[in-house]
């Protein structure tokens, strides 16, 4: 450790403990994890499953805000976040909560006092979800708890196998409840030593940008078209919630990285004639949250896309940008009718999201051209719009069908259809027949009908272990029926007819 504040180009350097760490020689791969647990030595933080799903990896990251003058800490997981990534930011593990007299974190005293733990392996990450919740400002001073139902979402990402979630719960909401720690309240987090600490570890200068062997972090736009220009099979790295799976559990050796995560540009969002821009090193959780604010039917999608800590590290074009066929983003995009902005040295050009994917896993990008940010038009007057999910589980799974639906209608007739579905071809795509069987068609149960039969003249999709080519169908036309109901105030009423048999929709 270092009490150093000036940069280092070829050295990671972050917060730890009031202490800058300076860290060089270490793969540029080499995650958050493996240092804490096999360099720092701080084994309380866990790896569970090395994939982002079990949360006992759970560490907080502090970022100096846009405004320079305060720190957004967020949970991320440490098991597939690389070390270089956290350069110039705050490092916060289960081990830092401990007060200098040995005092327990409310955090922490509320899991002992409620029972939150049992074998305790995934009790520190718990307690850095927990912890995360309890900086946030708006949670407000001593004794106004969180509401359940913001624990619940703060816990999405972790997974308890013995104490059952009950007790952690009540711990969230009792951990407000008591005084505040003099280490690591919420006015010490925002402290002017902290800021200042991380104001002086920021790289502005070109000649200051990170870089080391396998590792490149530009500061610029320019900066970043020049050097994927010169290597074009580099690999272009946002969030790293699926690039940290090649090497933790495909263990793939990989190509020289470019980093987007310090590009001021790329970190914006902004309202423009076009529409909302995004950023591509935008993250998941401001992403979602800016399209929710001009899109409110998109709340329940944001919300089971992923738990926090998988959207306060992976980026939203970043999303895009990976060309899943069961992406969650996707369908929601193209519906609204989104365009991609991509720059290949200093070419700037700009095309309809759908207009991205030509196959599976292949996009239209050209060698040395990356995406800068996606576009969305505003919202439309009287415009029908809805974005559904179809998985096993509610939280942190992956989607068996994802659809949505954007239509206008006009004197009883639907005038423009946009139908876009994931998990129903090898990429996200537009029903193409369905849209034809709807346009200049009555806003009626009967074109919804004709729509819906028309979808396996769209799909062939497959059968795997998630659902079976008939229920992707089936649900593919469900889902389009439900649009219909709930946007012409008809919603379904559930009939039992034979309560030892089956229920029935009327």
């Amino acid at each position: 450790m270092s009490a150093s504040s000036t940069t280092n180009s070829q050295a990671v350097q972050f917060v730890l403990d009031g202490e800058v760490v300076t860290v060089s020689g270490l793969p540029p791969s080499t995650t958050v994890l493996e240092y804490l647990r096999n360099v720092a030595g701080r084994t309380g933080t866990k790896e569970g499953c090395a994939e982002g799903d079990c949360g006992a990896c759970t560490v907080v990251l502090g970022e100096l805000a846009a405004d320079g003058r305060t720190i957004d800490y967020r949970a991320i997981n440490s098991c597939i976040r690389f070390l270089p990534t956290i350069d110039g930011k705050e490092l916060v593990t289960v081990e830092s909560l401990q007060g200098t007299d040995g005092e327990l974190h409310p955090v922490q005293r509320a899991m002992v006092e409620c029972h939150g733990s049992q074998c305790g392996f995934c009790t520190p990450g718990f307690v850095m979800s927990l912890f995360a919740l309890y900086l946030r400002p708006e949670q407000g001073s001593q004794g106004s708890p969180p509401e359940r139902e913001e624990v619940l979402t703060a816990l999405s990402g972790n997974l308890c196998r013995c104490t059952g979630y009950r007790p952690i719960i009540d711990a969230g909401r009792r951990m407000s409840e008591y005084p505040e720690p003099k280490r690591w309240s919420r006015d010490e987090a925002q402290s002017a030593g902290r800021v200042s600490q991380l104001r002086a570890l920021q790289r502005k200068a070109p000649d200051a940008a990170l870089r080391f062997a396998g590792f490149h972090a530009p500061l610029t736009l320019d900066e970043l078209a020049s050097a994927l220009e010169a290597a074009p099979d580099s690999l272009l790295l946002a969030g790293g919630t699926d690039i940290g799976l090649w090497t933790t559990k495909h263990l793939r050796d990989l190509p020289p990285i470019i980093y987007l995560g310090a590009i001021a540009e790329l970190q914006e969002i902004r309202n423009t004639d076009a529409g909302l821009r995004i950023g591509a090193g935008v993250s998941l959780s401001a992403g979602w949250s800016a399209l929710v604010a001009q899109h409110p039917a998109l709340s329940e999608q944001a919300g089971r896309f992923a738990s926090p800590p998988v959207c306060n590290s992976g980026t939203l074009c970043g999303n895009i940008a990976n060309g899943s066929p069961i992406g969650d983003s996707m369908p929601a995009l193209i519906a609204l009718g989104a365009d991609v902005e991509m720059r290949q040295g200093t070419l700037y050009r700009r095309i309809p999201l759908e207009h991205l994917y030509l196959g599976y896993q292949k996009k239209s990008l050209r060698p040395g051209e990356f995406l800068v940010s996606v576009v969305v038009p505003p919202p439309k007057s009287g415009r029908l719009f809805a974005s559904y999910k179809l998985a096993k589980r509610i939280d942190q799974d992956i989607s068996a069908v994802c659809a949505a639906f954007a239509l206008e209608v006009s004197a009883g007739r639907v005038v423009e259809a946009r139908l876009a579905y994931g998990g129903m071809a090898a990429i996200p795509a537009r029903a193409a027949n369905a849209e034809k069987a709807l346009v200049g068609q009555p806003w009626s149960q009967a074109s919804i009908d004709s729509a819906i039969a028309a979808l396996p003249a769209d799909f062939t999709p497959l059968t795997d272990s998630r659902a079976s080519q008939a229920y992707r169908l089936k649900t593919a036309g469900n889902l389009l029926r439900r649009f219909y109901m709930q946007q012409s105030g008809n919603p379904p009423t559930l009939r039992v007819t034979d309560p030892s048999a089956h229920v029935e929709f009327t």
